[in-house]
């Protein structure tokens, strides 16, 4: 007789049993452990929510602290000349205390130096990167604490009470992280901008967070499946399963949410995210609405569906923003049109001429759908330039009075330059090399801006640049050029350290830096150098002028940042976007100086 012929046989003997069987009813000692059960999942509610009100609380002052400080220190030293020497000199003096903070926690990778560096388990196969120590502190403390309330409180001398509520609490707990959970998965979390902190963090964060959910889930009907087995025996256990998953809308629904959670844990691993992207998106965004669906049924008539309601009030939200900034950015003069060129070294520009324009900062990113390519999903790209002037009716000739001055639309560009890839990114590439003149124009549609970042209150500043990183630190380098000029800012020197692999991959940001080099007061605030991992012949490598400087080879990033801090103005920053290797080079660099002076740490990086 084989298995399955076995298993239907004893399911069919123990089936009258199951059926049969009828829970006593409760006692009233019973019904009160009950109550003070479910009392107790209540206060665990509400230290978790304290727990979580707490941390924000306490980034929410250290944020606007350091807010504060820079802001102050931009004012004290915005005067050009001998008057601002002294007060330059008082803040790059570290703070003993807390240069040892960023080292040992802040800036600190897990271990020795490994963060942002990719484990390849093959050149097509990455297994994704390892987080930051105080992010590991953070999730190993959530967890601990997740933990710590799946155990407490629970009656483990009664099998039947201790089955029951263990299994009460994992349920809630796993229903109580989805909140966190659906908040941190979002652009328009507004932790992001309360708290200054990254997308990226959050998004490790939402990863982790997904992974406790799941856990709980799978433990939750665990927990209820071995209550049954427990109470009746083993035999009779499994007949009351069957029985109930077939015909209890309860049990169906929770045996189906907790399969899909188990499903989006086992498609979510960096390996499956980056060798499939697309298809892992799309397959992720409908196991998340089976599993919320089937998890809302389950919680019909029980209070948890409150905390659940809170969840999907997150995500409604989130997503009502997104068409929102896509509305209001996109449609009304028009529409954003994307002329999409074709560059030496496999990359594209993608010039956008936004229907609705705003204000460039330095550090913004957008997410760019582009339906001629890649249908309705969405990238980010970091904004590399943008380009403004007043554009006046043909026939109305020069604007004679006042209003209209104020009348006159600005015609506004932003430009991207981006890296050919696979999927997405080839197929634009493909398509711009098949056009004619190398170039295509195609409707587009942008959500953003997103961030933003400055550094005008440092008087030195670092920015470090690999391959396409350079379109993260270009809009720093006019930033502060232009600030600098205007006497606006604390900044007195920047250097461009700009790593690539060929010459020809200048041509990504000519233009761009032509105007720069051509802006006021440059040649005192702009040094800018660049390394040529790959130079066909020597004759490639050669420097125009004492501030643009080229260079063969890797350089030595511990090496420029020690002789930058040898002769440091004020504060120190030190910015790196680029391959996972530099940033972890810079990184060690920077933790390595940064008890000697005043220098703070700043990395780049998207991760998905």
């Amino acid at each position: 007789m084989t298995s399955t012929t076995t298993t239907f046989a004893l399911l069919a003997a123990t089936l009258p049993y199951a059926l049969a069987y009828e829970a006593p009813p409760p006692t009233p000692q019973q019904i009160a452990q009950e109550t003070a059960a479910g009392d107790e999942n209540i206060r665990i509610c509400k230290y978790t929510a304290w727990t979580w009100a707490a941390i924000i609380a306490a980034m929410l002052v250290y944020r606007w602290t350091l807010y504060l400080l820079r802001h102050v220190r931009r004012l004290a030293n915005l005067n050009h000349g001998t008057t601002s020497d002294g007060r330059q000199k008082y803040f790059s003096i570290p703070n003993e205390n807390y240069a040892k903070f960023k080292r040992h926690l802040i800036s600190a990778p897990l271990f020795r130096k490994r963060h942002n560096r990719e484990f390849h388990l093959s050149a097509a196969m990455n297994v994704g990167t390892l987080p930051g120590r105080l992010q590991s502190l953070f999730l190993a403390g959530y967890f601990a604490m997740n933990i710590a309330f799946c155990v407490i409180t629970i009656n483990w001398h009664d099998t039947k009470t201790f089955y029951d509520d263990a299994r009460n609490r994992t349920g809630v707990l796993a229903v109580l992280n989805m909140i966190p959970l659906f908040l941190l998965a979002g652009r328009n979390n507004p932790l992001i901008w309360m708290l200054d902190i990254s997308f990226d963090t959050y998004n490790l964060l939402h990863r982790w967070i997904g992974r406790i959910v799941v856990a709980e889930s799978v433990a939750h009907m665990a927990f209820w499946m071995a209550g049954k087995i427990a109470l009746v025996g083993s035999a009779k256990g499994w007949a009351m399963i069957s029985v109930s998953m077939g015909s209890s809308q309860l049990i169906l629904t929770g045996m189906i949410g907790t399969c899909a959670f188990v499903a989006i844990l086992v498609q979510s691993p960096s390996i499956v995210r980056h060798a499939f992207y697309e298809t892992f998106l799309h397959v992720h965004i409908a196991l998340v609405i089976v599993a919320t669906a089937a998890v809302w049924v389950h919680l019909n008539t029980l209070p948890q569906q409150s905390l659940l309601l809170g969840a999907i009030i997150c995500w409604v939200i989130e997503r009502t923003l997104r068409l929102y900034k896509l509305v209001r950015t996109n449609l009304g003069n028009g529409v954003t049109k994307a002329e999409v060129e074709a560059l030496p070294g496999d990359a594209v520009r993608v010039t956008l001429r936004i229907a609705k324009p705003w204000k460039f900062k330095p550090g913004q990113h957008v997410y760019m759908y582009m339906p001629s390519v890649g249908l309705w999903t969405s990238h980010p790209f970091s904004l590399a330039w943008s380009d403004e002037q007043p554009e006046f009716g043909g026939e109305k000739g020069l604007p004679m009075a006042r209003q209209d001055i104020f009348a006159a639309r600005k015609a506004a560009s932003m430009s991207l330059i981006i890296r050919r890839r696979t999927g997405f990114t080839d197929k634009m590439y493909r398509k711009a090399e098949l056009s004619a003149g190398g170039k295509f124009m195609t409707t587009a549609f942008v959500e953003g801006p997103y961030g933003n970042q400055s550094f005008q209150s440092y008087g030195t500043v670092m920015l470090f640049a690999a391959g396409v990183g350079i379109t993260h630190q270009v809009p720093h380098v006019r930033d502060l050029v232009a600030a600098y000029a205007n006497g606006m800012c604390a900044t007195r020197k920047v250097t461009l350290v700009w790593i690539i692999q060929s010459p020809e991959h200048l041509e990504w940001i000519r233009p761009w830096m032509t105007e720069i080099l051509g802006m006021d007061k440059r040649r005192d605030i702009l040094r800018i150098l660049l390394f040529v991992t790959r130079p066909r012949s020597t004759k490639e490598i050669h420097s125009p002028s004492s501030s643009v400087q080229m260079f063969p080879g890797k350089p030595d990033v511990g090496a420029l940042i020690g002789k930058e801090q040898e002769r440091q103005v004020g504060a120190m920053a030190v910015s790196v976007c680029g391959t996972g290797s530099l940033s972890d080079d810079v990184r060690a660099a920077v933790r390595g100086r940064c008890e000697e002076s005043e220098v703070d740490f700043f990395e780049e990086a998207f991760s998905w």
